[in-house]
């Protein structure tokens, strides 16, 4: 009987980890609303990064701009056992039923970019983007010397960061009597749609002077039509991709307000890993804008970098 039980033992032994052996990788997931806008790729590139220097294990999904989709893919990462889940919601009203399948699963959750209304997360990474529609406007303002028509291609409804945007730049114009907003219309961040949009307000106001876009692709797309028009219009984007700067420096666009998406990514990592080794974390975090013109690029916000 001894010897029949002897190498069971030894085999019970090497199968138990020894004492002090590195555990496996946390895991953490990111959910992010498309991964077809540049502004994203940078975020999920930002977050990448920062989870292979702290060494967990990162999922990232794409939700293609569907709530559908993005709820479908947060129940998949809540079935692989993530600890933390980072949401960059598509709409962010829709977004509460995604927090609240992480909630029934104790899993906790930190925004990005976009905020989940109605629903109660751990923290929020985001740009002021109010305080950056509005220097989109105050920019606008200055070039035109006070006095112009000015146009604006709105963000995706639903999105805070598209209504918060767009509030921000109308409170701006509203100080200044001598502007004039005469078209407004969503061109759901999309290139294509800031082109075609931009073509039928060129087609239907042959007098304006400005526009504003609330992101660097509808810009782009507004530029194209314009180019093709023949028409010098001054256009200012907002987050300051690689081709929004681009355009700016070759003089297309006027200028961008910069964010700082791979910072934000970096940031929702850091935060989750402070979650999960104890750490006390802050409910919002502000991430500072730039504005990028020919001129050097000058942070706003600088003040407010640090959480809180």
């Amino acid at each position: 009987m001894i010897r029949k039980l002897v190498p069971l033992i030894v085999i019970t032994v090497l199968l138990c980890p020894a004492a002090g052996m590195a555990k496996a990788a946390d895991k953490i997931a990111l959910v992010v609303s498309t991964l077809d806008n540049p502004f994203f790729v940078t975020m999920s590139d930002g977050a990448k990064a920062k989870a292979k220097a702290l060494g967990l294990d990162l999922v990232v999904v794409d939700s293609q701009n569907d709530p559908a989709k993005e709820l479908a893919n947060v129940e998949d990462v809540l079935d692989q056992n993530v600890k933390v889940l980072l949401l960059n919601p598509v709409d962010s009203d829709a977004a509460k039923a995604s927090v609240r399948a992480a909630q029934v699963d104790n899993v906790p959750v930190i925004t990005l970019d976009r905020s989940a209304n109605g629903a109660k997360v751990i923290c929020h990474i985001a740009s002021d983007n109010v305080g950056g529609g509005k220097t989109a406007g105050e920019l606008i303002i200055s070039k035109l010397g006070g006095h112009g028509n000015v146009a604006e291609l709105e963000g995706q409804p639903g999105t805070d960061a598209a209504r918060d945007r767009s509030n921000g730049f109308r409170e701006a114009i509203a100080g200044a009597p001598g502007i004039k907003l005469v078209a407004s219309q969503p061109a759901n961040f999309d290139r294509t749609q800031g082109l075609n949009v931009m073509e039928n307000m060129l087609q239907a106001h042959p007098d304006i002077d400005a526009v504003f876009a609330a992101n660097d692709e509808m810009a782009l797309g507004a530029t194209k039509a314009i180019q093709a028009s023949g028409r010098k219009i001054i256009v200012v984007g907002f987050d300051g991709t690689r081709d929004g700067i681009a355009a700016v420096r070759n003089g297309s666009m006027y200028a961008t307000i910069a964010q700082q998406p791979e910072l934000i990514g970096s940031l929702g990592v850091e935060q989750a890993n402070n979650l999960i080794t104890g750490h006390h974390i802050p409910k919002s975090i502000p991430v500072p804008l730039k504005v990028i013109s020919n001129g050097a690029p000058v942070v706003h916000g600088a003040d407010q970098a640090s959480t809180r």
